[in-house]
């Protein structure tokens, strides 16, 4: 049931663009006194039909290509055909088909745009992106420029040219009306990020000067504090990074969890470790992670000891129960142990640890994309903010 459905999805613009030929085609011979009841129609044309009704695509794209080599002005199957090339992924042949009708001379001007806009799509389909924004570009004054704009801003997220990606959301918002701020805030802080790994001198100032910026396009997003928080603990600034994230723990406590060690870091460097350790658990009973379950056994193991953290451990996997916690608790009560005393946890650790191992993902909620680390840009489906800070065992908990 799934595979047809999935087909007519496939199906409905070709049967439009068929439609809309059949309706030229009638009219035409219409006009050349050839007769209005459609029997000018070719065979395969009907024959192309029949094959698409009974599910046969290659056949009915075969008896299409015929009608196309009898009649070389269908100018809307063409366009049809092309189409359903490249949604069946069959790039090479859409880019054929597109390419001879924009390098054809007698398409007028709005015919010869849409094959430049329909090739740019293929060449973005096949991954030549230098071919696909050549042809976007060259679209750029015409009924076409909003939508191939678009597909620019798409290309530059993919080769990662956030300078550029900039310039085009801020165009599209200027021109078009759109809002794009929290895109814009996610290019900024990705260069911010950038600067951070350079290791150049000037790195910190690049940083939080695209940051301000940043938080000026999407003033309610997490991403801009939490990066200002990494950048001052970088610097060395632990007072610094502890005012970004209170601003995060305020207003968007769930992805407290993500900076969970850094937090404590920093307040252990100013001599507030109890204090910090008291502000994340506070937050982790509302919204426990696995991220910040493991920053505070940890700091209560090297605090109170490594009895002491087992206990506690122990008790908030009573309240918020979680099989990657329990890996964790297992590992804290094996190096309690002596060797002869250890193999009993051991064997329950190697029992739990693929399954734990499946659950600690993060899952993208568009396209359900699997990541071992946490992604504000979904390397599969390439949307924002798709990632919950969560990991897949919390979301199938609800």
């Amino acid at each position: 049931m799934l595979e047809f459905e999935a087909w007519w999805l496939l199906a409905i613009p070709l049967f439009f663009g068929l439609g809309w030929f059949a309706a030229r085609h009638e009219a035409r011979l219409g006009r050349d006194g050839r007769g209005g009841d459609g029997g000018g129609l070719p065979d395969a044309y009907f024959r192309g039909l029949n094959f698409l009704l009974n599910e046969q695509s290659d056949k009915a794209v075969d008896a299409f290509i015929e009608v196309v080599r009898l009649d070389p002005e269908t100018i809307d199957l063409h366009f049809a055909l092309g189409n359903l090339f490249r949604r069946r992924g069959e790039t090479d042949r859409a880019i054929r088909v597109h390419l001879n009708l924009a390098e054809r001379r007698d398409l007028d001007a709005s015919e010869r745009e849409h094959a430049l806009f329909e090739l740019g799509q293929d060449y973005l389909k096949a991954g030549l992106l230098d071919r696909a924004e050549d042809a976007f570009n060259r679209l750029e004054a015409t009924r076409y420029g909003a939508a191939a704009l678009h597909h620019r801003l798409e290309i530059a997220q993919m080769v990662r040219d956030w300078p550029l990606a900039i310039e085009l959301a801020g165009r599209l918002q200027r021109d078009q009306g759109e809002n794009l701020s929290r895109e814009i805030a996610h290019f900024r802080c990705e260069l911010a990020a950038r600067a951070l790994a350079s290791g150049g001198s000037a790195r910190f100032e690049v940083a939080r000067r695209e940051l301000d910026q940043a938080a000026q396009a999407d003033r309610g997003h997490p991403r801009p504090r939490l990066l200002r928080g990494e950048v001052a603990a970088a610097e060395g600034d632990h007072a610094a990074a502890i005012e970004a994230w209170r601003g995060v723990e305020r207003d968007s406590p769930a992805w407290l969890g993500l900076v969970a060690s850094g937090w404590l870091a920093a307040f252990a460097a100013l001599g507030r470790r109890d204090e910090g350790m008291d502000a994340l658990e506070a937050t982790y009973r509302d919204h426990p992670s696995i991220d910040a379950f493991a920053a505070l056994a940890a700091a209560r193991a090297e605090r109170d000891g490594r009895a002491s953290a087992v206990a506690w451990a122990e008790q908030a996997l009573r309240a918020s129960p979680s099989l990657l916690g329990l890996e964790k608790l297992l590992e804290m009560k094996s190096e309690l142990l002596q060797d002869s005393a250890r193999s009993e946890i051991e064997l329950a650790q190697r029992l739990i640890r693929e399954q734990a191992r499946r659950l600690s993902r993060y899952v993208c909620g568009h396209c359900g994309f699997k990541a071992r680390q946490f992604y504000w840009q979904c390397p599969g489906c390439n949307r924002w903010d798709t990632y919950a800070p969560k990991r897949s065992e919390e979301l199938e908990r609800g």
